[in-house]
């Protein structure tokens, strides 16, 4: 993870108590998914009292916002992301974005119970969104999005040896989008791979039929890409309201 300023954004948010877990490239970055990203992204508790120790931290960065929706809790609470750009100058020109909400996750509040800290070795540490939802908020229409994916359950299987409690297999197995390592859990774990064939390319996997899991990689792929299309569609159409209003 980029330290600086990254890590500074960080602190503030930490000294200001603001309730957020970091998720986006920063967050892949953590979780062995190298990505360079200038950007932190959080998703955030939406009660009051959290945005206004949110509004502090933004000013402590002399950070202004930089599109619509206004940070308000009725916008964050419908999914809609409010975006801000730093001018302090040690986090100059750091984009700083949030929501309440991550399409196809859990509440913020199940979030916040399966979240990973890490210690910065100072006393103070970083909450992140954990792996596995951090793996559904990639589920999006942005191409690098599925490659961020793919590289976060391919680093956590190879990091763990192919070796895990079976729950945390039966996760692999899932969502796991590399033909090649699907072929390799199969054979190590047919038990397992058998408890969940209701992925259907499962069944190729057994059979080793790199092409056809392909196919239905691509096929598990295009479905989530129109669920995003659809969720995203009348929050687009109530910025672009928002926008002729100003």
């Amino acid at each position: 993870m980029t330290r600086n300023p990254i890590l500074t954004v960080l602190s503030t948010l930490n000294q200001r108590r603001v309730k957020c877990l970091l998720i986006g490239g920063q967050a892949c970055i953590i979780y062995g998914a190298a990505e360079f990203s200038r950007d932190s992204d959080f998703v955030l508790l939406d009660s009051a009292e959290n945005l206004d120790s949110l509004r502090d931290a933004l000013k402590d960065l002399e950070s202004d916002l930089i599109y619509v929706p206004p940070l308000e809790v009725k916008y964050l609470a419908k999914g809609h992301a409010c975006h801000f750009r730093c001018d302090r100058e040690d986090v100059r020109g750091l984009r700083i974005d949030v929501m309440s909400r991550l399409r196809g996750c859990d509440p913020f509040d199940i979030l916040w119970e399966r979240r990973h800290a890490i210690s910065l070795g100072n006393g103070s540490t970083i909450d992140i969104i954990g792996l596995k939802d951090l793996v559904k908020s990639k589920k999006t229409q942005r191409d690098k999005d599925w490659l961020m994916l793919k590289r976060l359950v391919n680093s956590d299987i190879i990091v763990s040896k192919y070796e895990a409690p079976k729950e945390h297999i039966k996760w692999w197995l899932q969502e796991c989008r590399d033909a090649g390592m699907l072929i390799e859990l199969v054979k190590a774990y047919p038990e397992i791979a058998q408890d969940n064939i209701s992925r259907p390319l499962l069944k190729s996997a057994v059979s080793a039929d790199i092409e056809d899991i392909n196919k239905k990689l691509q096929g598990e792929e295009k479905l989530e890409r129109e669920k995003d299309r659809e969720y995203w569609a009348p929050l687009r159409k109530e910025l672009e309201d928002l926008r002729h209003k100003q």
